[in-house]
């Protein structure tokens, strides 16, 4: 034992957990846990309800430093008993029910037994005992008690606590090692996620053998404290549909057919009508988000074309089921999108310009508003690059040439890699619900900076009444809800920069004896720092800054959000 066993007093779990004694006993013996919970319904897949019961943020807070301390001793004792974690495939890192299902992918037999009243199971003695008698951990009587006090709930262990998950699956590890060694005897490989539990096999002899596993299975399961469901009891054979957790495994792990028909459905539903239901009950688009990245996860597992997150060498590579989730997206971040969607050349640029709408928001109630506990709500959002867009749009991580890329989805050239998405959804009868604005620096006459290449991609200077009108106003709208802005020469300069924008006294501010420099080719990691902390420094201070030269900027954001809504 390494992690537990100085532990004697509440002083010691205090200090271990990181967590002041203080807190600890407010929550123990005024407030107490169990009046600290909120419980809400969720449906079930299978149907029927399951009840969620959520900790406050103070004993989530303690239960967080107990699963941190519990998954550590878990890890040691893989080590000690050496035992290999792949069984368990739930609420355990870098598993899933992926992982779980493959174990049994192309087998002649699976075997599922289902346990009831799962959670149930783990009643408060249940708990306390296993924390005091377990040779693993061995407590004192007292701060076993403290822990099964901090972790259950009207009880027994809750679903909706973060510490749930950790304790069954330490509890459940006899459970396992018994079962895997009958599991062993008959010949099936064995994996239980949460109270699922899959055996399969490919000896022809299984189903002679069969009564004689269930006899010993059910034996074991019993002594541990379990029931079976039997209802939920099945055999399963390679001729028919095998599934586990929810996953076909005849010949792949795979999504059932029905599940990616309804999926796509439902989006088509979402493109025509801007909702869709599931279950009956009307659904957020996040929760299709949920169901299309699942069946991606799958898709990718089964090809293994695509393991890094790049995007292919031409996105017309993408499969049937990656182009609906293409489609998907395309829908949820540009066309069907909550709130205007801002774009920047570089991640600092966000900062600038939320660090400025907090300081003028006042300004600006169509932009931002500041709730009554001082914080502010955005009612425009910055697009986050992540590793998925530039898979499935490729739109990069960084730099300017996302706004070119995102452009040729609105156009009818290239529509093999670029498909024009926003005609497709006239097409269904829908139209754009906010604009998606592009903000760039004011480098006009420079053909090797990115407000020119973009123009020369939208032909913007073919039009010359439009451009004359952009180079005055630093605004237009490029096609359908998409639009450009930049921002006012200042200072006198040719072209600029957002942090032009700042005064003087603001860029020669001085960090840890450093000074602020931009152009890297003049950078010095001694003398200077960089852009990232220069943002730093700018969303720290957005009170005392002067932001006025951004105010054409924001005008010229406000001017396309509120003409947009009006049209």
């Amino acid at each position: 034992m390494k992690t537990f066993e100085n532990i004697k007093t509440l002083d010691d779990l205090s200090m271990i957990l990181k967590i002041p004694k203080k807190k600890l006993t407010y929550m123990l013996y005024i407030l107490k846990p169990d009046n600290a919970y909120t419980s809400f319904k969720i449906l079930k897949k299978s149907g029927g309800e399951r009840i969620i019961n959520t900790p406050s943020n103070d004993l989530k807070d303690i239960q967080r430093s107990i699963v941190e301390i519990l998954w550590r001793q878990q890890k040691i004792l893989w080590e000690e008993h050496k035992i290999k974690s792949n069984i368990s495939h739930a609420f355990v890192k870098k598993k899933s029910i992926l992982t779980n299902a493959r174990v049994h992918k192309n087998k002649r037999y699976v075997f599922n037994i289902d346990l009831e009243d799962f959670f149930d199971s783990f009643h408060f003695g249940r708990v306390r005992g296993f924390f005091e008698k377990n040779k693993d951990f061995l407590f004192p009587q007292k701060i076993a008690t403290t822990l099964a006090q901090l972790t259950c709930y009207n009880g027994c262990l809750p679903q909706g606590a973060p510490t749930s998950p950790i304790i069954t699956n330490l509890i459940c590890n006899i459970l396992d090692m018994r079962l895997l060694k009958v599991a062993k005897e008959f010949k099936l490989d064995y994996t239980r996620y949460a109270d699922d539990l899959t055996f399969s096999t490919n000896d022809e002899k299984f189903v002679e053998n069969l009564e004689g596993f269930k006899t010993k299975a059910k034996k074991v399961i019993n002594s541990s404290g379990f029931k079976i469901n039997e209802k939920k009891t099945r055999l399963q054979h390679k001729n028919s549909r095998q599934v586990v957790t929810g996953l076909v495994v005849n010949k792949k792990v795979n999504v059932n057919r029905e599940f990616y028909k309804e999926t796509r459905s439902m989006a088509n539903t979402l493109y025509k009508k801007g909702e869709f239901e599931i279950n009956g009950k009307n659904a957020t688009i996040n929760q299709l988000e949920g169901r299309f990245a699942f069946i991606n996860q799958i898709d990718r597992f089964n090809n293994g074309i695509y393991k890094n997150d790049k995007a292919p060498l031409k996105l017309c590579d993408l499969n049937s089921k990656e182009k609906q989730y293409q489609m998907f997206l395309f829908y949820k971040y540009f066309f069907g999108n909550s709130k205007p969607c801002i774009i920047t050349e570089g991640k600092t640029d966000i900062v600038y310009i939320q660090s400025a709408l907090k300081n003028l928001y006042e300004y600006y109630p169509n932009l931002v508003k500041k709730k009554a506990d001082g914080t502010y709500q955005f009612k425009i959002t910055f697009l986050k690059r992540s590793k998925r867009l530039r898979y499935f749009l490729d739109l990069q991580l960084d730099g300017a040439d996302t706004m070119i890329k995102l452009h040729n989805f609105y156009c009818n050239t290239n529509n093999d890699s670029f498909p024009n998405y926003p005609e497709k959804f006239k097409e269904l009868g829908t139209i754009p619900k906010n604009p998606v604005i592009f903000v760039l620096d004011n480098e006009l006459e420079n053909n090797n900076k990115p407000l020119r290449k973009l123009i020369k991609n939208v032909r913007l200077d073919r039009d010359s009444s439009k451009y004359d009108s952009f180079k005055k106003k630093c605004h237009t709208n490029i096609k359908s809800n998409l639009y450009l802005s930049t921002h006012q020469l200042v200072k006198g300069l040719q072209e600029c920069e957002i942090e032009d924008l700042f005064d003087d006294n603001t860029l020669n501010t001085v960090i840890r004896d450093k000074t602020f420099e931009r152009d890297s080719k003049k950078y010095s990691d001694e003398k200077n720092y960089g852009k990232a902390a220069f943002a730093d420094y700018i969303s720290k201070n957005y009170r005392d800054i002067d932001f006025k030269e951004f105010k054409p900027l924001l005008d010229n954001i406000n001017e396309i959000i509120t003409t947009y809504s009006l049209a």
